[in-house]
Order: structure tokens, then C-alpha cells, then sequence
């Protein structure tokens, strides 16, 4: 099959060579000409030093690449991907299936990628998300990944076209817990990332991480999720490996900020798309907008674009009024 993958960072690459490895015509596009024909030339890209791209996958910057192509993979940062999606879908064939494999939400709206993508494509978007570093899945280490899409021959279709030894692919209905499980873990793990850097050990990081996934799971269920997602792959399985990994863009910029560097020195040292810095914002309005109670969002929102203290927005959580573990206890 004709395969166009759009972008090509680090994820974006690893999913195309994985694609090439599965006997697919895959073509990355890259805004950038010199950077298609680098690596054209050379075989390699810079987002993925030292794993060399198969000699079948090609690299363009020309859009026409995307005609042909009856799977087109949206792998490109969340920023700006309106504006991508914008300049691709003049050039996608009619009945073209798009995978979103983007984490994150769009500023000001809220919307979860594939919303963005489906609006201004008018196409139908599956989500390919999970617990899944590039640097990892280029190196054919096993991963399981989740499809997600209502409609189970499209999730199914995608999970057949990804899926190899090393590649493990399940399928869910619940697109919107996929999405905003891969989001908001990012919020989480820049949170987790601080507490590194101020420190703290490893209780302060599994708190974190079980207290982090309790408040996106129950945004999630407000705007239609299904609270089961959150404790799958697209949940605790994405949080784990991002909060615990130096592979993570947002864990390392959290430990830069838990040494004292401001949140835009962080992002700047990481070199690369920091997507829980975005996500934080949104995740705070959302949970504003849906009354739902988010403290450790609300902190790091605090932190990212409020210049708060880390130290005494750790005293702040830790001495909130006590409480039950779980909402509905079921004490008589």
C-alpha cells in the first residue's frame, strides 16, 4: 500500500520505517526541502540519530507525494498542526483514512488532535497512541500500541496495517480517552520530571503518577470517555513510560525546571516539542469549564504560566484538606 507519513520527527520517522519493515511504499513529508533531501542522501534523520532509514523510504517535500496514498499518517507536532492539515488536504484522495499519532490539545480550543485534523480535512481520523518512545520503536523493541476509532473495521484496518512481531497493536472505540490519556500523561509527567529535580524519590513520583491519572481519567469520563481506557495502554501504560524515562521530552524539561530554570529555559535545553507545557493549559481550562477538581493540573498550569514557586506549590498539594482516596468510598 501507498503510504504518506506526515512530518518527520522522531515519532513520525519511527512510524514510517516500521511501515517500510511491514512491506508498505511509505513517503515522509517534510516542510523543509533540505531536510527531505538530507535525508534522501544520506539515509538518516537528525530527530533519530543512529538508526538508518530503509532504502525504500522516501522523503519529500512536494504535497502531490500524498496522492495515491489511501492511509496517510498526521505525525506532526500539535502547534501547528491546523495549519498542516490546512496545506495537506487539497492533496488527499477522496477516501483517504487518516492516523493521528499527535499527543496533545489544540490552544484556545481545546480540541483533542484528531477533532483538529477531521475539521480541516473532512476526512474520517483513527488514533494510533500508547506507551511508545520513537527511539524505541525504531530499534524494533516490543511495543504495544492502541487504534482507536467508533468504528470497529477502521481501528481494525489500522491495527493490520501497524501490527509485526515487535509491533503489537489493540484496538478501542473510545478515541476520546485514547486522546486525552496521551495528552494530559504529559501534564503528568512534567510534574513528575519537577519532583525529580527538586529531589523528591520514587513514593513522590508513584503518588504523582496514581493521583495524576485519577484527575484525567475523571475529566475524561466528563466529556465521554470511557473510565477503562485510562487504565489501559493509552493511560497508565503511556503515563508509566513517560514519567520514568529520560526518552521524555516532558520529563527532562520538568527536571530543568525542578533545578530552578524557568519553563521556557527548559523547553528551549530540551530542543524539542515540550507538549505537556500546551497541554497544561488546556487540561486547567478544560477542568475549569467541566467543574471537575484537577489539583495536580491546576499546579503544574501554576508553575508553567504563572511563575509559581515548585517548592511551595508542593507544600500546597501535600496540605490540602485530607480526604477519601476515592470519591465514592462506600462506607456505610
Amino acid at each position: 500500500m501507498n503510504i504518506a507519513v506526515v512530518g518527520c520527527g522522531a515519532w513520525g520517522t519511527a512510524l514510517a520505517i516500521r511501515l517500510c519493515k511491514n512491506g508498505h511504499n511509505v513517503t515522509m513529508w517534510s516542510h523543509r526541502p533540505e531536510r527531505a533531501a538530507q535525508m534522501n542522501a544520506t539515509h538518516v534523520n537528525p530527530r533519530l540519530p543512529g538508526i538508518p532509514l530503509p532504502q525504500g523510504l522516501n522523503a519529500s517535500s512536494d504535497l502531490s507525494s500524498l496522492r495515491g496514498c489511501p492511509l496517510v499518517v498526521m505525525a506532526t507536532p500539535s502547534s501547528p498542526l491546523r495549519s498542516v492539515c490546512r496545506q495537506v488536504a487539497p492533496y488527499l484522495d477522496e477516501n483517504a483514512l487518516l492516523v493521528s499519532v499527535t499527543k496533545g490539545l489544540e490552544q484556545g480550543t481545546h480540541l483533542r488532535m484528531s477533532q483538529v485534523i477531521a475539521q480541516e480535512t473532512g476526512r474520517d481520523v483513527v488514533v494510533l497512541t500508547g506507551p511508545s518512545h520513537a527511539e524505541e520503536v525504531g530499534l524494533d523493541m516490543p511495543t504495544g500500541c492502541l487504534a482507536a476509532h467508533p468504528d470497529q473495521e477502521k481501528a481494525e484496518f489500522v491495527q493490520d496495517i501497524f501490527m509485526s512481531d515487535t509491533f503489537r497493536v489493540y484496538t478501542s472505540p473510545d478515541a476520546v480517552g485514547a486522546e486525552l490519556g496521551a495528552a494530559l500523561k504529559n501534564v503528568i509527567a512534567l510534574c513528575a520530571g519537577i519532583a525529580d529535580g527538586l529531589g523528591c524519590g520514587d513514593n513522590t513520583k508513584a503518588m504523582l503518577m496514581t493521583r495524576g491519572l485519577t484527575e484525567t481519567a475523571r475529566l475524561g469520563v466528563s466529556l465521554g470517555a470511557r473510565k477503562e481506557t485510562f487504565a489501559g495502554l493509552a493511560g497508565v501504560g503511556d503515563l508509566i513510560v513517560t514519567c520514568t524515562s529520560m526518552h521524555s521530552r516532558n520529563r527532562r524539561a520538568g527536571i530543568l525546571i525542578g533545578q530552578g530554570k524557568s519553563a521556557e529555559a527548559a523547553m528551549a535545553e530540551v530542543g524539542a516539542a515540550v507538549e505537556g507545557y500546551y497541554a497544561a493549559r488546556s487540561a486547567w481550562e478544560l477542568g475549569k469549564s467541566q467543574g471537575i477538581n484537577m489539583p495536580i493540573t491546576e499546579a503544574a498550569y501554576q508553575v508553567l504560566y504563572e511563575g509559581a514557586d515548585v517548592n511551595d506549590i508542593f507544600k500546597r498539594l501535600m496540605t490540602r484538606a485530607k480526604k477519601a482516596e476515592s470519591e465514592d468510598a462506600g462506607w456505610l
